[in-house]
């Protein structure tokens, strides 16, 4: 019993997917960033835009 438990713990620390769970986390956080600033840069033109099309 005392054999399994050192070979999990050793096999925990090998185990590395929450470091790329949270390298993706990085990542869309920096989507959501860029997404949401072309929403505010863009938002009144493309609601100017669909203003025109829909009166």
């Amino acid at each position: 019993m005392f054999f399994r438990i050192v070979t999990r713990l050793n096999e925990a620390g090998n185990d590395e997917n929450g470091g790329v769970a949270a390298e993706y986390g990085v990542i869309i956080a920096g989507i959501a960033v860029v997404v949401t600033a072309a929403a505010l840069a863009l938002g009144g033109r493309i609601g100017a835009l669909f203003d025109n099309v829909l009166p």
